[in-house]
């Protein structure tokens, strides 16, 4: 096959219909050998009720309901699992990445890539929202001593060879772009149009894209570990030089009584730093005792359409 075109849904009932329109309308002038999958996330509308309706009509279309919600990666994986495609385009549902812009992603990636990212300009997305992912690609660069473009998320074009290796990595975490920044491979991206959301809002509060962001720089980099040793080094060395200090003022008869106040300062002070370091290093323990379970990052329920194409 030539083309498989994978998206996430979740609460998505009113926008499906739509979004099954355009990508259809796009894809067909590249090729008429695709597939459109979309991965019902469990979600609590009648998304999937209506992903069953359009399959009955129109076997390009393959659905997938997991068991239950896992979260956006973990339902691209899912259907990426699926696919059947020598490229595979991954997009979110919500009619931000436009499907018309597949044609561009298609087009660039001829040009001998393996994988077209889609650059997003103009993002349509509030200030915070603009703020906080900013924020985190700086966070994660400097954690991972990589580069991340906040302008780019999911929505790009994959060989399969890629898509292959990304499958292969099996962190209890997952997070696909960043999968893919990792895999390597000749990369580049292109300029989109990004649209506003057609209907409803984020499923992602700002909870929750905080809980990502720290588990996603927890799971690609131990440099928290390594700041924490530095930082209590650098302690050591400040407290013996302090220590010294104390000692030849003693004996110069400088100090007659210690002072109270300074000593419960040092005491709270070193105790704080012991006790996040003990925290850092307990986060760290629990996300490998997480990993060594094994267990599956999503569960696929129903497959329809799966033997029509």
């Amino acid at each position: 096959m030539m083309l498989s075109i994978v998206s996430p849904v979740y609460k998505a009932e009113k926008i499906i219909p739509l979004l099954v329109e355009r990508i259809e309308n796009t894809v067909e002038k590249i090729t008429t050998d695709y597939e459109i999958i979309l991965v019902e996330d469990g979600g609590p509308d009648h998304s999937w009720s209506v992903i069953e309706s359009l399959t009955q009509n129109k076997p390009k279309i393959k659905g997938i309901k997991l068991s239950r919600n896992f979260g956006q990666h973990p339902a691209i994986m899912a259907g990426l699992s699926q696919a059947k495609g020598e490229w595979m385009v991954v997009m979110d549902c919500d009619l931000q990445d436009q499907p018309e812009e597949i044609e561009k992603l298609y087009a660039k990636a001829l040009e001998g890539y393996d994988i077209v990212l889609a650059k997003r300009k103009n993002r349509q997305d509030g200030f915070l929202k603009k703020m906080t992912s900013l924020f985190f690609s700086k966070v994660y660069g400097y954690f991972t001593d990589t580069e991340y473009d906040n302008e780019v998320a999911n929505f790009g074009i994959y060989n399969r060879k890629v898509v292959v290796e990304v499958l292969k990595m099996e962190d209890y975490i997952k997070s696909f772009p960043l999968f893919v920044n990792w895999v390597g491979y000749r990369t580049t991206s292109v300029e989109v149009e990004h649209a506003e959301r057609s209907s409803g809002k984020s499923a992602y509060t700002y909870a929750r894209l905080i809980s990502l962001a720290f588990n996603t720089i927890i799971s690609f980099s131990n440099k928290p570990l390594k700041l924490f040793v530095k930082f209590g080094m650098i302690m050591s060395i400040i407290s013996f030089v302090v220590g010294l200090i104390t000692i030849f003022k003693y004996y110069k008869g400088e100090i007659s009584v210690l002072g109270y106040s300074s000593l419960m300062v040092s005491i709270w002070f070193l105790s704080g730093v012991i006790i996040t370091i003990t925290g850092i290093v307990g986060i760290y323990i629990g996300k490998i005792f997480d990993q060594s379970k094994g267990r599956n990052s999503f569960i696929i329920d129903k497959v329809v359409n799966n033997d029509k194409q």
